[in-house]
């Protein structure tokens, strides 16, 4: 046999043994997960398919999270980190090994979540996106006049110009003058913010009183402050003694614009400066959310945000805007709806920039194809609802070529009407067909329904969850005898009678965003829902233009939004709704001490872990160490602090109860505290029972902070509570709580108004506001106003056939 029939042979042989026996590459088919721990996991051990689409469901608090991102997607992304070097680990954020016993099969975790994008004023979904740098290119290689490079159209670019003398040491010194400039695109007068800030001094002094006679009027401002009052009093600008009206034009400017400088008072060196950028930076600089309730509400009395005059809220300079092309200026193509600014893109026909025009294209037509048509590239990012952030982050990957990726979904339909379900499962499937692994965390069923593979966890929240319940097909969840299986097929069933209003709160000539002059009466006294597709102009219409009204003031509407709820580790259920002021009063009223003692963020905190639990050791670019405290052994209080006792227990035993055994421990005997009971009741009445007090915030889930906000909030005093998608987050088997929640409200003469696309919540209501037809400028308008029995039977509008589909009728 000749050396090439042997060679020939050999590889047909070879070939055969590899049919028989695959290469071991192939054996890698599962994502294995041994002895999870994670938060309350509870040893999972489990194995997911890769290149399917799996479903993670389960009540809120049962796990989900903890598996998926806080173990899986975690690892994956720690991993990753590691194979750069140590001085680049050193920049990146270093987290610790999750606590599991294998993790196999691992792939690169893209995860896609519901955080905010951030509030910052300069950061828009154009610029998030990178749909407006390209935009800028695009300009600077098309707009007529020429005015610059890219940066020349850039908001968040100012122009520089400098020159000087520099140092050369290169062999012998030189001295070399140089200059130098750089064209930004930013308005000089708004600095790239769109607004600027309007105050009005009224609402900061009396003018017919002199210092002296406190005259000042902002919280805070006390006629004997040191830092303040009498700064001015005794400054030597102004006379303290004259009523302010009767200031020479000096004496004002220095009063109120004077630039800082220093001055003595009584032998104290003090940085005397004008009022008005006094007020700007200790006001105006801090966050709204995160002021204190007098102080958010002296400054939404006394400022007011306008569009910039120069920019006319553009954010660009004159130069920026003056350059265009065919007619339409870079302010022009921002501000356009994104669907239009696609067709004017496509018309587009420039060979020198085509490779730019294909990625744009490409890129806005994803906008469009993911539902965010109606978004315009001017929107700041701060202003998009959880949903909405969700899917701009999707942008990003829908063209990627990138395959064998694990991506990471929380909840992609958040703030989707039924509608455009079918459109987000559709790419969802997509991302799997491409040869990638998608790990969904999920409750509409919809989306359970699309799924390969579905894990169920359960079987409770808190400490009753954190066990895999239930993994395989979706027929075999639904004829499984889980929580989710059980409530799977659910649907809620229309109202025989509705509630009589009792009055109405009228909107009149709304034309916020995309509203046409919408003129609607909202009834009072029942449970009225809102809703349209996503950007048919729902919050438009309740914050944007009831909220304001002197109507909305007088019936006192309460509005709890998705806002995120800020806190650190030290922040928990208890110190977040207020439960804690009237422990901690009870705690000292029974031992005689004082009440700060009950706090692990002030004097009562261990002196070790200052109040934390745990101790922290910094290892540079690995991840920290966190050890439990060696002496409160993670109980966080002073030795001294837990020898007094209320009812038989110290103040962290009392923090470590989950909310129903708080609020039976509180309602009788020695450590009965009515106000304390309130408070616990209104976190049961939402579902958060199980939850501990003392539990950090940061442990919480999406859901589970959506309603300790709404069980916050409705203790204030209102009589129209206005709910922003109250069911996110909300297992199917929950939904029926918070129904009857709502119905209590209602039923103890409030008026609920909620935003909601959830069918069983719009099944459920008196009244329903449908607004659309489409989003954007497709919408804007109310499409039907009446019973959830007349919507069904219209059947005319897009929400009126799903929710006849889904009631069956």
């Amino acid at each position: 046999m000749s050396e090439t029939s042997e060679t020939t042979t050999h590889t047909s042989a070879g070939t055969g043994a590899a049919a028989q026996h695959p290469a071991a590459a192939d054996s890698h088919e599962m994502i294995r997960v041994h002895g999870a721990r994670e938060n309350n996991l509870r040893d999972v051990t489990i194995e997911i398919p890769k290149r399917r689409l799996t479903v993670f469901t389960g009540v809120s608090g049962s796990g989900k999270s903890s598996l998926v991102f806080h173990t899986i997607a975690a690892e994956s992304q720690r991993l990753i980190n590691e194979t750069y070097s140590s001085f680049v680990q050193g920049f990146m954020p270093t987290t610790a090994r999750p606590e599991v016993d294998v993790l196999d099969g691992l792939t690169t975790a893209i995860i896609v979540d519901q955080q905010p994008m951030g509030a910052d004023p300069r950061s828009t979904v154009g610029t998030a996106t990178d749909a407006n740098a390209m935009l800028r290119i695009l300009f600077s290689r098309l707009g007529q006049p020429h005015i610059g490079s890219p940066n020349a159209f850039a908001f968040n670019v100012p122009t520089v110009r400098a020159s000087g003398a520099i140092t050369v040491e290169r062999g012998t010194k030189k001295t070399v003058k140089q200059t130098f400039s750089r064209t930004g695109g930013m308005c000089t007068r708004c600095e790239g913010r769109g607004t600027v800030t309007d105050i009005d001094l009224t609402q900061l002094f009396d003018d017919s009183k002199a210092i002296s006679q406190g005259a000042f009027t902002i919280p805070g401002w006390k006629s004997d402050s040191w830092w303040t009052v009498r700064t001015y009093a005794e400054s030597g600008f102004l006379d303290p003694d004259k009523p302010i009206r009767e200031f020479t034009d000096k004496e004002m400017h220095d009063f109120l614009h004077r630039e800082p400088v220093k001055v003595k008072v009584e032998g104290v060196n003090l940085t005397y400066e004008g009022l008005l950028p006094k007020i700007r930076k200790s006001f105006l600089s801090k966050d709204r959310e995160a002021m204190q309730p007098h102080i958010r509400e002296f400054v939404d009395r006394a400022v007011t945000f306008t569009d910039c005059p120069e920019c006319e809220g553009t954010r660009l300079s004159e130069a920026a805007r003056s350059s265009r092309i065919g007619g339409t200026n870079i302010a022009d193509a921002c501000a356009m709806q994104i669907s239009d600014l696609a067709a004017w893109v496509r018309d587009r026909d420039e060979p020198s920039v085509a490779p730019l025009l294909a990625t744009l294209r490409r890129t806005l037509d994803s906008f469009v194809e993911i539902g965010l048509g109606y978004l315009s590239l001017d929107r700041p990012s701060g202003t998009l609802s959880g949903g909405e952030a969700q899917r701009v982050k999707m942008i990003r990957h829908l063209g990627s070529s990138l395959t064998d990726v694990t991506y990471v979904f929380d909840e992609p339909t958040i703030g989707l009407h039924p509608h455009d379900i079918q459109r987000m499962n559709n790419l969802l499937l997509r991302l799997r067909d491409k040869g990638n692994t998608v790990l969904v965390v999920e409750h509409k069923p919809e989306t359970i329904a699309i799924a390969d593979h579905v894990v169920d966890l359960g079987p409770g929240a808190g400490t009753a969850g954190g066990t895999v319940c239930f993994e395989g097909t979706v027929e075999g969840l639904r004829a499984g005898d889980t929580l989710t299986g059980r409530h799977l097929d659910d649907r809620a069933t229309l109202k025989e009678t509705v509630r009589t209003p009792t009055g109405k709160l009228p909107i009149r000539g709304a034309t916020t965003h995309n509203l046409r002059d919408v003129d609607v009466d909202i009834p009072l006294g029942v449970l009225v829902v809102v809703t349209g597709v996503a950007g048919s102009g729902k919050s438009s219409l309740l914050h944007g233009s009831l909220v304001t009204t002197d109507q909305a003031a007088e019936a006192g509407v309460v509005a709890i939004d998705q806002g995120a709820i800020r806190g650190s580790r030290r922040s928990n259920p208890a110190t977040y709704t207020g439960l804690l002021d009237p422990i901690r009063k009870a705690f000292a009223k029974a031992n005689g001490v004082k009440p700060g003692l009950f706090s692990s963020n002030s004097e009562g905190a261990c002196p070790h872990c200052n109040g934390t639990g745990v101790v922290y050791t910094d290892l540079a670019m690995m991840a920290g160490v966190a050890t439990t405290c060696e002496e409160c052994e993670g109980k966080r209080f002073h030795a001294s602090v837990l020898e007094h006792r209320l009812g038989g227990r110290d103040i962290s035993e009392v923090l470590a109860m989950p909310v129903t055994e708080a609020a039976a421990f509180f309602a009788t005997g020695d450590a009965r505290t009515p106000a304390a009971t309130r408070v616990l009741d209104r976190l049961a009445d939402v579902g958060l029972g199980y939850l501990g007090l003392g539990q950090p915030l940061t442990t919480l889930s999406g859901g589970e902070r959506q309603r300790l906000k709404l069980a916050t909030r409705m203790g204030e005093k209102g009589g129209v509570y206005l709910l922003d998608e109250p069911t996110t987050g909300l297992h199917l088997a929950d939904v029926q709580q918070l129904l009857g929640l709502l119905d209590r409200l209602v039923d103890s003469g409030k008026s609920v108004i909620v935003t909601e696309h959830h069918q069983a919540v719009m099944a459920h209501a008196d009244w329903i506001i449908d607004l659309g037809p489409g989003a954007g400028h497709d919408g804007g308008r109310v499409v039907f106003e009446g019973t959830p029995a007349d919507l069904v039977a219209d059947r005319s509008t897009l929400t009126g056939r799903h929710l006849a589909d889904y009631v069956g009728g």
